[in-house]
C-alpha cells in the first residue's frame, strides 16, 4: 500500500493523493495519456476523471483519491 502525491500541472494547489496498491509505473500508464491529451489540446481533464480511469482500468483494485486529509491535534 502506497500513498503518491500526483502533479500534473505547474500549479501544486491542482496536486492529489493516491492511496493505492497500483505501482507508479501502473499510475503512470493511465494517467500519462490523459494528461497528454489536454496538452495536445483534444481533451480536459479533473482529477475525479483521473481517479475514475484508474478505478475503471484497475477494477478490484484499491484507488482512493485525497485532495486534503483530516488533521489530529493531540
Amino acid at each position: 500500500m502506497q500513498v503518491y502525491r500526483v502533479n500534473t500541472t505547474a500549479y501544486e494547489e491542482e496536486d492529489f493523493f493516491l492511496l493505492t496498491d497500483l505501482t507508479e509505473e501502473q499510475i503512470k500508464n493511465v494517467v500519462t495519456p490523459i494528461v497528454t491529451a489536454e496538452r495536445d489540446g483534444y481533451q480536459e481533464y479533473d482529477n475525479e476523471m483521473i481517479t475514475d480511469a484508474l478505478q475503471k482500468r484497475y477494477r478490484g483494485r484499491l484507488v482512493v483519491s485525497y485532495t486534503e486529509f483530516e488533521t489530529i491535534t493531540i
